[in-house]
């Protein structure tokens, strides 16, 4: 596992799921994850939904589960924000990621340039902004349900630096998302879905993917990313991988699951790092590339770049490597992707000018 903790940011109005996908991830994932709670107007609701459904031990909630209810994050971020991110990385040893739920009020963007910081940038990387959009209030017009609810929100936040109309936080929501999910998705017709997805793409950047959920279920992975090496090359990610839930709800539309496909990459190239990005970034677009991760062996440096991607979003650092991974002679690189489109390894290859021994 990388040294850097991977920062998941999940975002979208009142309403629109957010806090019963986090619930969904934290049972799920089999990871140790702090949360960070931002939910003005609804004090301790969220953090008492998200602290019952046993993430993990009673004794250790208090060094995992952070509530934020000073106000709109994105407007108290020296405040709250830093000192709190802090504090969770001084303990970083025992974390696998820390995943932040903002209020249905927050603009993204300077969440994410605080996260830039110096003070904690060399710590962590942003691990995607995953947007939820409610899929039933979109098609009656709204990209929210409840907005009396929403203004009430507002009118509460005495912190609050912007007033911005629904409209331009809802583009500011989809510009900043590596993933979009369609929550409720199972309430309206497919139609209905594919047609929110053409009208929402224009103010998305290319590569983001738009997935429809329903009650908040996903496979973890696709939003937490892969957990580490071993993760990697398990059986598990060999094949394919469904998201279709198993329950029985009472409604008659019905959606096709999703299948996910799990490429491994391994070779030796003789590869530079300018060249990484115009590779990658094209297939993201081409094969609907949800997350990719790995490193690359460089000729003429003495450790690794890793690389994380999700959706158009890419980190990059140089890392020393644990003993037992693979390495090549010279240059060389060693990726996993999770994509929709399957031939994503001979694009990768061809991409590179694999050279064969």
């Amino acid at each position: 596992m990388s040294s850097r903790i991977p920062v998941t940011v999940i975002t979208g109005f009142l309403g629109a799921g957010k806090t019963t996908l986090l619930r969904n991830l934290l049972k799920n994932s089999n990871q140790r994850l702090a949360v960070i709670v931002n939910e003005f107007g609804s004090v301790g609701l969220d953090g008492d939904l998200i602290r019952s459904c046993g993430f993990c031990p009673e004794d250790d909630m208090e060094g995992r589960l952070v509530e934020l209810n000073n106000g709109c994050l994105c407007c108290t971020v020296q405040d709250d924000f830093l000192p709190t991110m802090e504090k969770l990385l001084s303990r970083s040893e025992s974390l696998d990621g820390i995943v932040i739920e903002t209020s249905g009020l927050a603009l993204p963007k300077p969440l994410l340039q605080a996260i830039e910081w110096p003070q904690i940038r060399s710590k962590v990387f942003i691990n995607g902004v995953v947007t939820l959009v409610d899929s039933q209030a979109l098609s009656l017009g709204s990209p929210v349900g409840d907005v009396k609810a929403l203004e009430e929100q507002r009118k509460l936040d005495e912190s609050i630096d912007h007033i911005t109309p629904i409209k331009d936080l809802f583009s500011d929501q989809l510009t900043c998302a590596d993933l979009v999910l369609l929550s409720r998705s199972d309430l309206v017709d497919s139609n209905v879905v594919e047609s929110i997805k053409i009208d929402i793409s224009s103010g998305l950047r290319e590569g983001t993917a738009i997935l429809p959920i329903s009650y908040g279920e996903i496979n973890p992975s696709l939003i937490l990313g892969l957990r580490n090496d071993k993760d990697s090359h398990s059986s598990f990610f060999s094949n394919k991988i469904s998201s279709k839930h198993e329950h029985e709800h009472e409604h008659e539309h019905e959606h096709e699951h999703l299948e996910v496909i799990s490429t491994s990459i391994c070779f030796e190239a003789n590869i530079t790092q300018s060249e990484i990005k115009n590779v990658l970034m094209p297939l993201v677009q081409n094969f609907q590339i949800l997350r990719l991760k790995g490193r690359f062996w460089l000729p003429d440096k003495p450790l690794p770049l890793q690389v994380q991607m999700v959706g158009p979003r890419m980190s990059t650092w140089f890392e020393k490597a644990p003993e037992d991974v693979w390495r090549p002679e010279q240059g060389g690189l060693e990726l996993v992707a999770l994509s929709l489109k399957e031939g994503l390894e001979n694009e990768i290859q061809l991409g590179f000018n694999k050279r064969f021994s």
